[in-house]
């Protein structure tokens, strides 16, 4: 077992380990905890085991089976998370992570751990005084939403809710068109190209049958109200529906929709349009954060679009509440670059990598003007591609996930966990360095 603590210690799982203050973030977490467990069982993790199991699941990468899996075979990874796995009896029951993740779900509070972070970070970073902030989508898993797809699952999902039901209380199926939209809309699916016509009389069929399917599911519990019981999963997704079949009446009247469902799965996700070439609409959690010293901190997050341009002072505010370190440069977008940013920097003596209004004056500082290109070079290459990083490798790209606050716990322990492995990678390398010196002087 001492050797494979030394052999832990020096790979790159123990170099995250050590970057993390579980400890503390078990103990933040658990204040919010109910004091008993429901099932009065005791837990096979202990506290700062279960929040170790979220940061290794980014690292991973793998879905919930497959993370125990490689658990029950890793004892680096048992070492990770505080626990010793018998080989004789291993776990089996994947739905562990899924439970561990609703319990902290309920509870996580991103600006309480953030701080916790800082606090373990902030003796190793520098430029405490540079600000850099940059908005992006982090998606979710989701099929590229259409109307015509989205108006076909919620009539098939009401359907076999209907047949279902029907079955249950033995009553007959309530007759509709719907075999004859299902052929329709195979034939339409089957085209490798759909003119406007085609798209607009599917469209227009399917609502005319979603109406009818929610007029009969009516009719049935009115008759049989004491009988049907739905659960709360089914009773979200049929008042999902009915939103949905109310907005796509509007759109098909041209009239404007907010607050648009894409999915009636997760309706809490939005249509983000970020106008880039290749991908022009996204749909997850937007968020602003802010960087300091190549780690990246969430500032804002939220599943509906928001302008990220009036968030620069509080990016300021919450990068001095963090450091308490006074900002006295900025690296932002041109987004960010409107009047009362810019009056706001002047004020409190902010050097920004905004281009300057107006001509440019004759006497300028050339340190000035070389300090802001150095600080949009920064924000295009540091910032940008600490989001391609934590969006490649640390399972923020797609998030799957089943509501929203488990989405927003992947995004908080993906983010973290690509600034503890560079964090890592820094120590690494500086020790490396050093050792390097250490020869050559001998």
């Amino acid at each position: 077992m001492q050797k494979y603590r030394e052999s832990f210690a020096v790979s790159e799982l123990g170099r995250i380990h050590a970057q993390l203050p579980l400890k503390e973030l078990a103990e933040k977490i658990r204040m919010h905890f109910p004091k008993t467990h429901p099932q009065g069982n005791t837990p096979m993790f202990p506290p700062e085991g279960e929040v170790a199991l979220m940061f290794l699941k980014p690292y991973t990468g793998q879905s919930d089976d497959g993370l125990i899996e490689m658990l029950n075979g890793s004892i680096h990874m048992q070492m990770f998370c505080g626990v010793l796995i018998d080989p004789a009896n291993p776990i089996k029951n994947g739905k562990i992570v899924s439970a561990i993740r609703q319990r902290i779900a309920e509870v996580l509070d991103i600006r309480e751990l953030q701080k916790l972070l800082y606090d373990k970070w902030g003796g190793s970073l520098k430029d405490k005084d540079l600000c850099l902030t940059d908005a992006t989508c982090y998606e979710s898993h989701l099929r590229f939403p259409t109307d015509v797809k989205l108006l076909w699952e919620c009539c098939e999902w009401l359907q076999s809710l209907l047949k279902k039901t029907c079955k249950i209380l033995k009553e007959r199926l309530p007759r509709n068109k719907y075999r004859d939209i299902d052929r329709a809309r195979l034939t339409y699916a089957k085209h490798r190209k759909h003119s406007r016509a085609a798209t607009a009389k599917l469209r227009c069929r399917l609502l005319s049958l979603l109406s009818k399917q929610i007029g009969q599911w009516n009719r049935i519990c009115k008759i049989h109200t004491v009988d049907i019981a739905l659960t709360s999963e089914q009773s979200k997704r049929l008042d999902a529906l009915k939103e949905v079949y109310r907005q796509q009446s509007a759109l098909a009247q041209k009239k404007e929709v907010k607050h648009r469902i894409v999915s009636i799965d997760r309706p809490y996700i939005r249509p983000i349009v970020r106008g880039k070439e290749n991908k022009r609409v996204e749909f997850g959690a937007k968020v602003n954060n802010i960087q300091i010293d190549g780690i990246s901190f969430i500032e804002h997050h939220s599943f509906e679009a928001f302008n990220e341009g009036v968030r620069l002072q509080e990016c300021i505010e919450y990068q001095q509440e963090l450091t308490g370190v006074k900002v006295a440069k900025v690296g932002a977008d041109t987004i960010y670059a409107n009047n009362d940013n810019r009056r706001y920097c002047t004020e409190n003596g902010i050097t920004t990598c905004f281009v300057r209004k107006g001509p440019k004056p004759k006497n300028e500082d050339a340190d000035i003007s070389t300090a802001r290109r150095i600080i949009g070079t920064l924000r295009s290459t540091a910032m940008e591609g600490s989001f391609g990083n934590q969006k490649q490798h640390y399972g923020v790209g797609r998030i799957a996930a089943r509501n929203s606050r488990s989405e927003t716990l992947l995004l908080f322990f993906g983010i973290h966990m690509a600034n503890a492995a560079t964090l890592a990678a820094r120590q690494l390398a500086a020790e490396e360095k050093e050792k390097l010196r250490q020869k050559r002087r001998a």
